[in-house]
């Protein structure tokens, strides 16, 4: 790919690699992280890793670690998980994984106790199996934050089982024994947590769950509160007893629910899709809640025939948007089969991009 030129014939990768060279950076893409989780003014606008970095970029500024055990379905064809969900990947998604359709575990919400239950943890090597988890990772801690989580939420993981028709269908009509599952899970998950922070010693403790589509929440903001958010807490709670900042990953769109995840300790929120109201979002939280996202990758830029100046608009409009006064880190990437060349260049363009606009942009 072409380097972007300035107007003025100038490179702006060649004066920022210069700048650095000189020593005028003295964070690291980590330290430059938590300043923003903490919030204070960071040098620069960082690209949150969702697993594509620009060539720019000597280390990701954050990785997750989690258990091994718990992830052992995740390989290149698939797998089946500790619960008994068959995953399968998708090629047009880059290899994302999903439920296997149709193959659902649980169709009774009433006869979960009957399903659903939790693998034996009580001859676990925990040192072992830490130590294990970060080598894995292959990082600089110095240079790269770790988040620790331990699932991908407990609304997922109920429609894991059921499918969404079924499992929406038994948070309305069969709430309670929902809310036992749910507990029944927590305190599992919980388990692990408290068997493995301290070992994996971790920058942030992160949080998971998609409860929202494009358009709306899947549920009310009631049930929200009252199945969820206490759940959540309790995770926050490691975070907060120990100092670290807390995110929360959450598609769609959400905001309606941010001021309760506020409220329980949350500091970040990824990807925060524009179809929330993010810049009412930033004047309300100003830099005390990040906004991890902030980049619409729709319409136009959907277009196989997208130009780089195009792609490089977007991200300029992110990062003039949302990075004023702090609390911004860029999140997004265009999503598609991992050797489609097409995704490859604007993936290319688009972190280029966000490299030189967030790195000049304080």
């Amino acid at each position: 790919m072409s380097r972007l030129p300035l107007k003025d014939g100038l490179d702006k990768t060649i004066l920022i690699n210069k700048f650095r060279k000189e020593g005028n950076y003295m964070l690291t893409e980590k330290e430059n992280y938590l300043k923003i989780l903490n919030g204070e003014i960071p040098e620069w606008i960082p690209q949150y890793n969702y697993g594509v970095l620009s060539k720019k970029v000597d280390s990701p500024i954050n990785m997750a670690v989690r258990p091994g055990f718990l992830n052992e379905h995740r390989k290149p064809d698939g797998g089946t998980d500790i619960w008994g969900v068959r995953w399968v990947p998708t090629y047009e998604t880059g290899n994302m994984m999903l439920p296997a359709p149709g193959e659902f575990i649980l169709t009774d919400i009433r006869k979960w106790r009957d399903v659903i239950k939790a693998p034996d943890i009580s001859n676990i090597d925990w040192e072992a199996m830490a130590k294990k988890d970060l080598e894995l990772l292959n990082i600089d801690r110095s240079k790269t934050a770790i988040h620790f989580g331990t699932h991908f939420g407990y609304f997922q993981t109920v429609m894991s089982f059921m499918g969404f028709n079924e499992g929406l269908c038994a948070m309305y009509e069969e709430p309670e024994e929902v809310k036992e599952l749910m507990n029944y899970l927590a305190d599992f998950y919980l388990t692990i947590a408290e068997k493995l922070i301290d070992l994996y010693k971790p920058d942030i403790v992160s949080l998971t769950d998609d409860t929202a589509s494009e358009l709306q929440p899947f549920f009310s903001r009631e049930m929200y509160v009252d199945m969820l958010l206490p759940l959540y807490d309790k995770h926050a709670k490691f975070g907060r007893d120990r100092g670290l900042p807390i995110t929360m990953h959450n598609c769609g769109r959400c905001e309606d629910v941010m001021e309760d995840l506020f409220n329980i300790g949350v500091r970040g929120w990824d990807p925060a899709q524009t179809i929330n109201d993010l810049v009412g979002i930033k004047k309300k939280f100003n830099n005390k809640l990040v906004i991890m996202g902030g980049w619409d990758g729709r319409g136009r830029l959907l277009a196989p025939d997208v130009t780089d100046e195009e792609i490089y608009e977007s991200a300029r409009k992110s990062i003039n948007t949302y990075g004023p006064g702090g609390g911004y880190v860029f999140a997004g990437q265009f999503t598609g089969p991992v050797d489609d060349p097409v995704t490859i260049r604007k993936n290319a363009v688009l972190l280029d991009a966000v490299y030189e606009l967030g790195h000049s942009f304080y």
